[in-house]
């Protein structure tokens, strides 16, 4: 449920398989509870996420800015701050009003799922919203407002305030989907059918293996969401010859942070992230890539269609033992097939789960590429005069938050059919007494209520956009202390 949890809809029947021990009944998409429950809650967190991957992403580039006005004076640099911190506050702002359903959705939605196993992922939720994020809320006030009457250390350590409550938020919340992916420090508490979950270790909990690895590949792929933004404000005005000086600040930033976040995405933190579901999840890797029958050497399919009915991936092109090595590490090893695990234990959507998978790693081949050759030019000094290359990085700026939607997918359909996985099934978490016709009926508010919101904050974005980075608004002091 947590974090894209959605079903994929077959084109043509709209038929789901509801997994209770085996393969055995079907259930219309349309009358089938979880389904409608799964795509509320898919829904509202992939457009609430939209935003703090960017508030993540932008964070850094804040402090390094901050830092670099610190240490030479240079005025381009608390420019560059003053213009992205107001694009960082719209984010953060839209992103407390998109996530506040979410919280009120783990009761209305999901309270089988909360009674099970509430006193656990409770620490962690509880954690993000005391600590984390009243760190980032009181600091982001100081840092878009406080500069006319905070010295520009202080200013700096607002700034820093910022970053370390964002990336806090976001650990607090990988640990608790970590725990879902990987649960280690529990216990049960109880006996059946009234058993739950309690807290046996909460060190083991928030050091949980699992949340490292996913933690440090979610925030490089932040990054590069804020790099891609960064470079694509500047190809921007660079194409429109306007405020020249922030645009090539922007373009070497954003080309500079985005060829490390980019490459770091892939190795080691992707590397690390597959290797970890290969060890803990293997039904999901077979399932991620389709591959239905064990075997050495192991292939990762360039393209193909896969067939779940004649178990096999139509039209095939595939590069021999890359699945090995992505799994253990050698390219000889053998990887479980589908085949070698009971169908309840199949994630309920394999064709979706594998084209999710194969898009996201081909955009990040892409990003790769890209800043690759940006950064080229760029050591060349010819970057921004490059206009076959300023449109694609004006142009790409979408495709990171597609990526990573797609990379959340990968996690959650690949998790699939359990909650808490080999614990709690998906089936058993949704709220029952809440019918088809009330979650249809929110899902339908959700989303005339958020394309209201987006309107909104982009029409905001392109009034930030168009005022340029010389907006004089939060203008700091003409001195400076020490």
């Amino acid at each position: 449920m947590c974090i894209r949890n959605v079903r994929g809809v077959s084109r043509k029947f709209l038929r789901i398989v509801v997994v209770s021990g085996s393969y055995k009944s079907k259930v219309d998409y349309m009358t089938d509870p979880a389904f409608w429950h799964r795509m509320q809650f898919a829904f509202t967190i992939t457009y609430h996420y939209l935003f703090p991957q960017l508030t993540m992403g932008l964070a850094w580039f804040l402090v390094y800015w901050k830092w670099q006005a610190l240490r030479t004076g240079d005025e381009k640099f608390n420019k560059a701050v003053r213009f992205w911190a107001r694009i960082f506050g719209l984010n953060f702002a839209v992103g407390v009003i998109t996530g506040i359903p979410m919280e009120f959705q783990f009761g209305t939605n999901w309270a089988s799922f909360s009674k099970y196993s509430g006193s656990v992922i409770g620490q962690t939720l509880a954690m993000e919203g005391m600590f984390a994020f009243f760190l980032e809320s009181a600091f982001i006030g100081a840092l878009i407002f406080g500069e006319k009457v905070l010295s520009p250390r202080v200013h700096f350590l607002a700034a820093l305030g910022v970053a370390l409550g964002s990336w806090g938020s976001g650990y607090f919340i990988i640990a608790t989907n970590a725990f879902m992916q990987h649960p280690v420090g529990y216990e049960f508490v109880g006996d059946a059918p009234n058993q739950r979950l309690g807290l046996a270790n909460i060190s083991e909990f928030l050091l949980n293996p699992w949340a490292w690895i996913e933690f440090a590949h979610n925030q490089c792929a932040a990054l590069v969401t804020g790099a891609f933004a960064i470079t694509a404000l500047g190809a921007f005005y660079t194409l429109r010859n306007e405020y020249r000086e922030q645009a090539s600040l922007y373009l070497r930033s954003g080309t500079m942070a985005g060829l490390f976040a980019t490459w770091l995405v892939a190795l080691p933190t992707g590397d690390s992230q597959a290797k970890m579901v290969a060890w803990h999840q293997p039904v999901t890797l077979a399932a991620m890539e389709s591959h239905f029958h064990g075997g050495d050497m192991a292939g990762i399919a360039v393209i193909g269609q896969p067939n779940i009915a004649k178990q096999r991936l139509d039209n095939a092109i595939e590069l021999p033992g890359a699945l090995s090595f992505l799994a253990n590490g050698t390219f000889q090893s053998y990887v479980p097939g589908l085949d070698e695990f009971d169908k309840d234990r199949w994630p309920d959507n394999i064709e979706l789960l594998y084209y999710s998978f194969h898009l996201m790693v081909t955009l990040g081949s892409i990003f790769i590429l890209l800043m690759f050759l940006a950064n080229v030019q760029r050591f060349r000094g010819k970057l921004e005069q490059s206009t076959w290359l300023l449109w694609p990085l004006l142009l790409a700026f979408p495709f990171p938050y597609i990526a990573n939607t797609l990379g959340w997918m990968t996690a959650e359909l690949g998790r699939q059919p359990w909650l808490i996985y080999n614990l709690f099934r998906t089936e058993q978490g949704y709220s029952q007494v809440v019918s088809n016709g009330d979650v249809i009926f929110t899902l339908i508010g959700f989303c005339g209520l958020y394309l209201a919101v987006g309107v909104m904050f982009l029409f905001m974005i392109a009034r930030e956009i168009n005022h340029g980075p010389e907006e004089k608004a939060f203008a700091g002091r003409e001195d400076s202390h020490d």
